[in-house]
């Protein structure tokens, strides 16, 4: 049967909004993101090569953030002191070597998986060689690392113990944000148990009303 009289459309958009619910929640992927830190405007910026091909500069800050994110876009970032001169106070330059800044910020409980607390935040100095990657300089500070067997990255200094970019539901509190907008995302968002949304049921309810006008103004014509 098509949606072609006049109650059907009504109930029709009430089906599709019904329909479509469940599939309101986005999907978010738990991994280490990797950012270059721009020194000319003091800011991250997503990199745009991997740690295994990128070979940074002597005097270069790298960041590590381990969180939850759809995409680069989403991506938190980096937290915390990230100038070469205060990472790197203590590494006396050497010839034929450079120094890296790496920042390791490992998230928040909420970014955590299941059973596990994440590291503070911490920043280290690499002196390595001068032709060494981003992979080789976090190797010479942060082990023992863990990749797949598709190189993705997975720990750094052990972190997390298990999985690698796995799908994580992102009904969740963003990793970024203080407790209270955290809370205030949470009541605007949706339940605590997944649930359909405040402004979806809202909407569904609104539907409802309007079939219901509809018949009845159907009935009153037939009368």
């Amino acid at each position: 049967m098509t949606c072609r009289r006049l109650v059907l459309p009504v109930l029709c958009l009430l089906l599709a909004v019904l329909g479509t619910a469940g599939q309101a929640q986005a999907v978010g992927y738990r991994y280490w993101s990797f950012w270059d830190r721009d020194a000319t405007s003091n800011t991250w910026v997503y990199a745009t090569q991997g740690p295994s091909t990128a070979r940074p500069s002597d005097g270069d800050v790298q960041g590590f953030r381990f969180s939850v994110s759809e995409d680069s876009k989403d991506s938190a970032k980096p937290r915390g002191a990230a100038d070469f001169a205060t990472i790197c106070a203590k590494t006396p330059a050497r010839e034929g070597s450079k120094r890296v800044g790496l920042v390791l910020d490992f998230g928040t409980p909420a970014d955590a998986p299941s059973g596990s607390t994440p590291p503070r935040p911490r920043t280290a100095c690499a002196h390595v060689d001068d032709d060494a990657t981003t992979a080789d300089a976090l190797a010479a500070v942060a082990k023992p690392l863990r990749y797949d067997t598709n190189a993705l990255l997975c720990a750094i200094a052990g972190y997390p113990t298990t999985g690698c970019g796995e799908p994580v539901a992102a009904d969740r509190p963003k990793a970024s944000k203080s407790p209270g907008e955290e809370a205030e995302s949470n009541s605007a968002d949706g339940d605590d148990n997944g649930g359909p949304s405040l402004g979806l049921l809202t909407g569904i309810a609104a539907v409802a009303a309007l079939g219901a006008a509809a018949v009845w103004q159907a009935r009153r014509r037939r009368d």
